[in-house]
């Protein structure tokens, strides 16, 4: 019996190869499934689904670009799907969501639709949702930057971790993590990806969009590697940090073996990158490292381990990707997903704000979180100084973020070095977050609102702000919501068209995203 499947995901376009696995999920005493794909069966690997009776499956295949794009089929276990591949040489149609569920299971009863921005994702790439006669599919690529499953349940369903945050602190961080609680911690996860991701409007977009997947903090647990050191390491918390880990690799990087092929090299986590024809996509794993300062000094009082995102060996894997798509020319455009902003209102102000709105204070776990928290501000500076040089070499990049349950948009300027093109050191932000789960509340809004225009002087030369969300006069959009990136037609200017779709609305929120060089 089906579990869950197929999920696409898309690992890579490797000399006109467009290469893609699927992975399908079934009780482990069925009989092996058989994966077809343009008339020819293809081979797979196998492994159990940890904490339950289930094997996944894992297959891959390519198919060869031409000079026009393709409609492709394939079945799986008796069921038949499809998906586009976009012409050889052509900009890919692209989807970007996060936040695909809820924190707090009461938020689902004031959710009439937990799943209608789904279902208008599906009509749109099926062209079967015009607006003014315009059609916005079909798509290519299906980006989930965090937050793809909510874990925060598992603190009230499963016994013994209900038991455990009874304990006192001091024992609740030195209590064990035994072999009984993993095996409920795996049944959990494994559970919570099987049943999210069976819902039949979800099913039907990971069955025809090839994925590329990035995990946040409520894939493992709300605001992990930001709580203090003793709490962040102690026995509890690590092993479900490794149970999630698996869960992770397993499905959202089908990873039963080796880690996928678009996983850059000489670094041992997830941080991953492909060239798809003038578009680079660079996926940053903010989790895997993340980590708080220790509490630990030397005999000179100086801290032993400080706080990072992503450790120095994962930054020059990225690095070096980055000076290799140089090198190879013809990248006219660079997506960088972080799963949380670069750009946002900075903690000190929202910190101020927050100190005259009694009973606000909970919010604070996750603006420690972000990348303008103190400690990862030297961090989120060498990041931001290299996006800069890559733009100041005729790219433009752009970086796709989530996680805050608004829709924005950001930039970063420099006028350090004018670069190539007018407005060459220019880096944009799209914000889409959620398509599940419910928006900011209004007070939180109005905070944001009320500091997100605050310029921020990052370096000398360069700053950091919140534009208008496109036609609005807001700098945040309070709704539910999903992206798209569309390009132009062939022989066009190499333009972009971010498309925010809403919920409630029947026109999307545009802004247009042009090649270096061009005005805007």
């Amino acid at each position: 019996m089906k579990r869950l499947g197929p999920v696409l995901q898309f690992l890579g376009c490797d000399q006109g190869q467009w290469r893609v696995s699927v992975l399908w999920v079934q009780d482990g005493t069925d009989a092996a499934p058989v994966l077809s794909a343009g008339g020819r069966p293809v081979q797979a690997m196998q492994a159990p689904v940890p904490g339950s009776r289930c094997t996944a499956w894992r297959f891959e295949f390519a198919v060869a670009q031409t000079a026009v794009a393709q409609d492709v089929a394939y079945s799986i276990g008796g069921e038949s799907h499809g998906l586009c591949v976009p012409a050889r040489d052509a900009l890919p149609a692209l989807a970007y969501a996060s936040c695909n569920g809820f924190s707090d299971p009461t938020l689902m009863k004031k959710v009439r639709e937990p799943n209608a921005l789904w279902a208008r994702l599906g009509r749109l790439h099926a062209v079967q949702d015009r607006v003014d006669s315009q059609s916005y599919g079909p798509l290519h690529l299906l980006l989930l930057g965090g937050d793809q499953v909510y874990s925060d349940a598992m603190w009230a369903v499963i016994p013994e971790l209900k038991a455990w945050c009874a304990l006192p602190r001091d024992k609740r961080w030195k209590a064990a993590f035994t072999a009984t609680l993993r095996r409920k911690v795996e049944a959990y996860f494994s559970s919570l990806y099987l049943e999210r991701w069976s819902q039949p409007e979800v099913a039907a977009m990971l069955a025809r969009l090839p994925t590329v997947m990035m995990w946040d903090d409520h894939d493992i647990m709300d605001g992990w590697g930001s709580y203090p050191q003793e709490q962040h390491a102690c026995p509890v918390y690590q092993g479900i940090f490794d149970v999630a880990r698996r869960a992770f690799a397993l499905f959202q990087r089908q990873a039963l073996g080796a880690l996928p092929p678009a996983t850059l090299p000489g670094q041992d986590h997830h941080n991953s990158a492909c060239r798809v024809g003038a578009l680079g996509l660079l996926v940053l794993d903010t989790r895997s490292e993340r980590r708080p300062r220790s509490l630990q000094t030397d005999a000179n009082g100086d801290v032993l381990q400080a706080e990072q995102v992503l450790s120095a060996r994962s930054w020059t894997a990225v690095y070096q990707w980055l000076a290799a798509q140089e090198a190879a020319g013809g990248l006219k455009h660079l997506f960088v997903m972080s799963s949380v902003p670069v750009v946002h209102p900075g903690l000190e102000l929202i910190e101020k704000v927050l100190g005259v709105l009694p009973g606000q204070q909970d919010m604070e776990d996750d603006l420690r979180d972000h990348w303008s928290s103190p400690a990862h501000k030297p961090e989120r500076l060498r990041l931001i100084h290299r996006l800069l040089q890559v733009a100041g070499r005729g790219v433009r990049v752009t970086i796709l973020s989530g996680d805050v349950h608004v829709a924005a948009l950001g930039v970063i300027e420099s006028t350090r070095d004018e670069g190539r093109g007018g407005n060459a050191r220019v880096i944009n932000q799209l914000t889409s977050s959620a398509i599940v789960h419910p928006t900011s509340s209004a007070l939180e809004v109005f905070v944001l609102e009320h500091v997100a225009r605050h310029e921020e002087q990052v370096d000398r030369g360069i700053t950091s702000r919140m534009l208008d969300f496109p036609t609005t006069g807001r700098c945040v959009m309070a709704r539910r919501n999903f992206l798209t990136l569309q390009p132009d037609a062939p022989g066009g200017e190499d333009r972009y068209w971010a498309n925010w779709w809403t919920e409630g609305e029947p026109h999307p929120y545009t802004k247009v995203v042009h090649a270096i060089g061009a005005p805007g």
